[in-house]
């Protein structure tokens, strides 16, 4: 560690209230050695942490376990929690340390009460920016309650298990030694899925909440936007998503965000969402919504049977990675076919791997693998690449890239546990061609998340929502912003600036609207 990240750590330290117990299972390799270097550093720190090793034990090697003296808490890495997950460590460590979780009590309390055994393992890479918040989430409820533990693993040290359990895509969690779940996934979700009778009680807390004056479907920057905007006008709002910060979370690198320099994705939906709670906003997270009920009180429908009502609505929904939708992409789906290249391309070093699409993000996935892998093929529909000129040429100046286009993708090949290769068709002289490959990292753009909206308000071909300049649709008193709607140039300040116009909007429609008897009679 560098002075300016001791200095830091050690302030976090300081609020370590209980002694912490760190106990590294190692061997004589290298690695052993850096993660015990690491510890030992972070030990100095505080006289509240103490390191042992231990040699003769089962456990993975490299690893260590956050106890309190004389009790375990279930917390364990395996590997040398760096990167993106360095925050991870440095909140296990306060957690285990007696400083309390920024969780509501009633979710501290069913965690508590769950019953039952659950023996969590995590893996992951550490270039995965989705990664953290799994980690982070499966550790709170491992310190929380004797009964669950967890197991970060880093997949770049452990190879063979990462092969013999087919990991493809991170974070990969397994519940008892067996498949739980892929992707991001947060407190609600893991919830849900081990206590039974949690999406009933949700269900019945939403639809006892009052009506808003402002309701936000969709918590990435158009909505935090939207959120802020509207709750500075003093009126109730609510902003229901399915995870707050939306595309953003999958953002690897933001170099175009005006006044900050650079940042990362999760970084950013997570100021975004601290500046949101600041204000009184109802924050309804990990709900999905499945129809848009227009009327003179607009109502949306969520998948647990939930029904919010508003007196407006402002949707910011966003999109999502377009899909080839080729056969055997949907089979191969995390076994081989991937979304993000910063996530999961560990998992693939020196192996053979293909991108499709080439944009500026194709581009980029290309230049990111090659550092990794051993031989890229990007694959682009087009008669030419679409990317910036500095991109190809960067692209252009690596040895381990081929380059093909005119090429459509028209098939995934597996033997059934995992990707082997693709086909394409050369559009030029019609002939098929296969490529023998361990993953495809398919890169073609967004679409926008609004299949629920069909029926309810005007949509273009594509799916956008049609807005006018003031972000009203078709339907009065709802409003939509960012990259589910007709503006163009999808960027996050375009996408923020969008959410509190239709804020702003929201708020002159309500002051517009004719006087109730019985607002007058409360009033």
């Amino acid at each position: 560690m560098d002075a300016n990240l001791k200095t830091q750590l050690k302030t976090y330290l300081e609020k370590v209230a209980t002694p912490i117990e760190i106990v590294a299972s190692v061997d004589d390799g290298a690695k052993s050695r850096e993660m015990l270097a690491l510890l030992q550093e972070i030990a100095e720190l505080t006289d509240k942490i103490s390191l042992r090793e231990s040699r003769d034990d089962d456990f993975r090697k490299p690893s260590f376990a956050l106890n309190r003296p004389g009790e375990e808490t279930g917390v364990r890495f395996s590997g040398i929690p760096l990167g993106h997950e360095f925050s991870s460590l440095v909140l296990a460590l306060l957690q285990v340390g007696g400083h309390p979780p920024k969780v509501e009590p009633e979710v501290i309390e069913q965690i508590k009460s769950i019953e039952g055994e659950f023996r969590f393992e995590t893996f992951i890479s550490l270039s995965c920016q989705n990664c953290p918040e799994v980690v982070q989430t499966l550790n709170l409820l491992s310190v929380l309650n004797p009964n669950i533990s967890h197991e970060m693993i880093d997949g770049a040290l452990f190879q063979d298990e990462v092969e013999a359990k087919q990991v493809m895509a991170v974070p990969s969690v397994f519940l008892n030694g067996e498949p739980f779940g892929q992707g991001r996934m947060g407190i609600t979700d893991v919830l849900r899925k081990i206590d039974s009778g949690s999406e009933a009680r949700e269900a019945e807390k939403l639809n006892a909440k009052e009506s808003f004056d402002v309701l936000v479907v969709g918590g990435g920057p158009a909505g935090a936007s939207a959120a802020i905007y509207a709750a500075r006008k003093g009126i109730r709002t609510g902003v229901v998503a399915e995870r707050f910060g939306g595309q953003v979370l999958d953002t690897m690198d933001i170099e175009n965000f005006i006044s900050v320099q650079k940042t990362e994705g999760p970084k950013l939906a997570a100021a975004l969402e601290e500046h949101v709670r600041s204000y009184e906003v109802d924050i309804m997270n990990g709900q999905r919504a499945v129809e848009l009920v227009p009327g003179k009180t607009l109502q949306v429908k969520l998948e647990n049977g939930a029904v919010l009502s508003s007196k407006t609505i402002v949707l910011s929904t966003g999109a999502r990675w377009r899909e080839m939708n080729v056969p055997g992409e949907q089979e191969y789906r995390t076994k081989g076919v991937a979304y993000c290249p910063h996530c999961d391309g560990p998992l693939f070093k020196g192996k053979k791997v293909a991108v499709i699409g080439g944009g500026n993000s194709g581009v980029e996935a290309a230049i990111d693998l090659a550092g990794i892998v051993e031989h890229v093929d990007l694959l682009e529909f087009d008669t030419k690449l679409r990317a910036d000129d500095v991109l190809q040429r960067k692209l252009r100046s690596l040895p381990n890239v081929t380059i093909y286009t005119n090429a459509q993708t028209t098939e995934v090949v597996g033997d059934g546990n995992k990707v082997t290769g693709l086909v394409y068709k050369n559009r030029e002289t019609g002939e098929t061609h296969q490529l023998e490959l361990a993953g495809i990292f398919v890169q073609i753009g967004l679409v926008p998340n609004t299949e629920w909206l069909k029926g309810a308000i005007d949509l273009t071909e594509r799916g956008e929502i049609k807005v006018d300049e003031r972000g009203a649709t078709s339907v009065p008193g709802v409003f939509a912003a960012g990259d589910a709607t007709t503006v163009p140039y999808k960027q996050i300040v375009i996408a923020m600036g969008e959410g509190s116009k239709a804020a702003l909007s929201a708020f002159d429609y309500l002051i517009r609207q004719p006087v109730n008897e019985k607002d007058e009679e409360a009033a």
